[in-house]
């Protein structure tokens, strides 16, 4: 229907059929934004604004629609001015769905984030590296070469691998060779962890310090408006007084 960046001249009421509307973050991914139904409109803020859209409006099925514009929202309110509580209220649903997406988005666990985008092969690479990494492996692996040396070494001539167990020192170096990329593999999938949860405090961060700018005006606003108030008493104390 449009496209980010499209001239936002029309809005969209809907009649029939099914509409995503979305956006695309930083990461290039797409985000929903609403999925409006019948009666519902979208593109409303940049129709009014007569700026382009800043998001991504598409018809997931056969929908039927009508084109808005601002002089048809002029007439409509001047024949029918109650409509506009009910286009107030569309739009505070809105706004009320975009903060919730805010904040589900500047909370999101990157453990979670990193685990959707995990592919099967790097989930055995953590596997793989957190049971190499555990006692259970180091005492498991520790009984198994004493057993192996052991029945090598009672059975003397008889022994696949008699001393100094060259099968089985081949088997280590194979198994150091296989172990030491699947390790490095769950490693750089650490530091992408980490990355992107110092991502995420950075933009809490930076939402944190406009929410305290914002406290710091308001602040400011109120004591001004204390003092006002203020010199209003002192100057009825000093007409009184006179």
């Amino acid at each position: 229907i449009y496209k980010i960046g499209d001239p936002g001249g029309l809005a969209y009421v809907m009649l029939s059929g099914r509409v995503r509307v979305t956006t695309v973050d930083q990461d290039h991914q797409e985000v929903l934004i609403d999925e409006p139904t019948h009666g519902e409109f979208f593109g409303f803020a940049s129709m009014l604004e007569q700026t382009p859209h800043q998001t991504n409006a598409t018809a997931i099925e056969e929908t039927v629609c009508i084109e808005v514009d601002r002089q048809d929202i002029l007439v409509l309110l001047q024949r029918k001015p109650h409509a506009g509580m009910d286009m107030l209220s569309v739009l505070a649903r809105q706004f009320h769905a975009s903060q919730q997406l805010v904040r589900l988005r500047a909370s999101r666990n990157p453990n979670e984030v990193i685990e959707e985008e995990a592919t099967f092969g790097e989930r055995i690479a953590d596997t793989v590296a957190r049971f190499g990494g555990s006692w259970t492996f180091i005492i498991a692996f520790a009984v198994a070469i004493l057993i192996y040396t052991g029945i090598n070494s009672t059975l003397h001539r008889s022994a696949w691998d008699p001393y100094p167990f060259i099968l089985l020192n081949l088997f280590l170096s194979m198994l150091a060779a296989i172990q030491a990329p699947v390790i490095m593999m769950s490693q750089n999938r650490q530091d992408t962890k980490d990355r992107l949860r110092g991502e995420l405090d950075y933009q809490v961060n930076r939402r944190s310090e406009s929410e305290i700018q914002g406290l710091a005006r308001k602040l400011n606003s109120l004591g001004d408006k204390i003092g006002d108030v203020e010199d209003l008493l002192r100057e009825k104390q000093s007409g009184d007084g006179a």
